[in-house]
């Protein structure tokens, strides 16, 4: 049997620390900076997947490449990856996916580090759409103050996801890199994004079909195109979305502020529970959009009503500032209208003229300040 440096570590680790996270720190594995560490990378998990006790890989302060690797479970016991250095993406990976983790229960990925994707130097003309960190099916997981630089595509996409926390989180790449989502989420339980900063060229978070019970506290957005339920209603087959809470977040300089979005006559699904409170808004272009008419170039099958119903809805203590007059606007669908929304507290001036407000389709309890009026 083949004994590596890092297998050795860890039946040592088995033998003198009962009870204890075994560590594999990869620079006692053979990794050096500026060297390509995707094997290393892989054999580390293997042995720290194996571990019964748990594991915990290191990655050092240091630059180092990385191609696609997939870290898949179950696992023996839990994991904490600690990533303290930089990891670079491949040019043109192959596939839609860089880092991916995959079927496992206790995840704990932590530390100061970058996963870069090295999209700077391709947007634009890229073929690769290739996102810089999947979670797919984790329960029980924590993500806590890693960043996510210039990936090709999305920068977090969450799936299938149980009880997984999102803290202290960075995303930044340029306001003109295209489909650059900070985290888009969908067909997860019980997720939060918390005091987590994201600057990017598409939404800040966008939420897909299935997501129920997600929190977002204390985010800045911007640049992007702000806050987003949706798009939905362009597949067959989509879940209800619901249990969307998001609360004292700062869009700065966004192309929207807080939306939900769904196409219009192409599939059905339900969008309810879902609430906007405490916002700060400064010098963001569309503040506050329901859009059922949701078409971007022109893609659309057809001009007609929405099948999305969309109900219990409130935006509550909005206030800031908005580029264009429209400060608010509400185009629900005619075979649909939306039902229950409410907004209490609502005041938001535009710098280039009076604001003001325009609802289609929808008759909202006002309570308190509402400035601009006209809903």
């Amino acid at each position: 049997m083949e004994i590596t440096l890092c297998s050795l570590i860890a039946l040592l680790g088995f033998i003198t620390i009962a009870n204890a996270q075994t560590v594999f720190d990869i620079s006692k594995c053979g990794a050096t900076p500026n060297s390509d560490i995707t094997a290393i990378l892989t054999k580390t998990w293997t042995d720290a997947c194996a571990s019964p006790t748990g594991a915990t890989i290191v990655i050092p302060a240091g630059t180092y490449k990385c191609g696609v690797v997939e870290f898949k479970g179950p696992c023996k016991g839990p994991i904490t990856f600690q990533v303290d250095g930089t990891l670079q993406a491949p040019t043109s990976p192959d596939g839609d996916s860089w880092i991916t983790f995959c079927s496992f229960e206790n995840l704990a990925l932590t530390g100061t580090g970058t996963f870069d994707g090295m999209g700077s130097a391709i947007y634009g003309k890229q073929k690769s759409k290739a996102v810089n960190l999947r979670f797919n099916f984790i329960t029980n997981g924590h993500v806590e103050g890693v960043t996510s630089k210039d990936s090709k595509e999305f920068h977090v996409n969450v799936l299938g996801c149980k009880n997984l926390t999102i803290s202290k989180f960075t995303v930044c790449a340029p306001e003109d890199s295209p489909n650059t989502d900070g985290i888009h989420l969908g067909r997860s339980n019980g997720v939060q994004i918390l005091d987590t900063k994201i600057g990017t060229g598409d939404d800040c978070i966008s939420v897909g079909d299935g997501m129920e019970q997600l929190t977002v506290e204390r985010v800045t957005c911007g640049p992007g195109h702000g806050i987003s339920i949706g798009s939905l209603g362009q597949y067959a087959g989509e879940m209800p979305v619901k249990g969307i809470f998001v609360r004292n977040c700062t869009l700065v300089n966004t192309q929207n502020g807080v939306r939900i979005k769904s196409w219009p006559d192409q599939e059905a699904n339900d969008v309810s529970d879902i609430h906007f409170e405490d916002i700060v808004l400064d010098n963001v272009e569309n503040p506050i959009i329901v859009d059922q008419m949701y078409c971007p170039s022109n893609l659309c099958k057809s001009k007609g009503a929405s099948k999305v119903t969309i109900s219990n809805v409130s935006f509550k203590n909005i206030r800031g500032t908005c580029k264009l007059p429209e400060a608010i606007t509400m185009t629900c669908s005619s075979a649909h209208p939306c039902t229950n929304v409410e907004m209490c507290d609502i005041d938001i001036k535009c710098t280039t003229g009076p604001a003001k407000a325009v609802c289609t389709n929808v008759k909202p309890i006002i309570t308190g300040i509402m400035n601009p009026p006209g809903c």
